[in-house]
């Protein structure tokens, strides 16, 4: 009688040990999951934003003319505050963003199909997003702020 009893608690601390990897392996699936949608959210913000500064930029055709919208965004992406940056080089103009508060350089990247100078950082816990279109010298320039 004494070996049934063993095996019972190696039975026992098996079952332990293989719900306890199902378990984990479970919570790593759901927050793959909760990460690939604040993503995929972050990237239909960059999109609008992309999208907002076409229409802004159709809209301001004159010299010396200033036209603001506002963005509607939100203010965190799954319980998290983050950022969008619009820049420029010699290539073009781009939306980008992340999560936090630190702006670095991101993979989340959304090009302006237009010749502009852009620039500017929003951070999603500072306020309301606003975009700035100013026209002079056949140059547009786009600045993102928040008010």
């Amino acid at each position: 009688m004494p070996t049934i009893i063993p095996s019972y608690v190696y039975a026992l601390f098996a079952a332990v040990i293989v719900s306890t990897i199902i378990v984990y392996s479970c919570s790593l699936v759901a927050l793959n999951i909760k990460n690939q949608a604040s993503t995929q959210q972050l990237k239909n913000i960059d999109e609008y934003v992309a999208t907002q500064s076409l229409i802004l930029l159709s809209h301001t055709t004159e010299d010396n003319q200033n036209t603001t919208q506002f963005i509607d965004v939100p203010t965190q992406v799954g319980n998290q505050i983050f950022w969008i940056q619009i820049s420029n080089d010699s290539s073009g103009a781009w939306v980008e963003s992340g999560f936090g508060t630190t702006v670095t350089s991101s993979e989340l990247r959304v090009d302006i199909p237009a010749t502009v100078n852009a620039s500017g950082t929003f951070i999603s816990s500072s306020g309301r997003a606003v975009l700035q279109c100013h026209f002079e010298d056949q140059t547009a320039s786009l600045t993102l702020t928040s008010k």
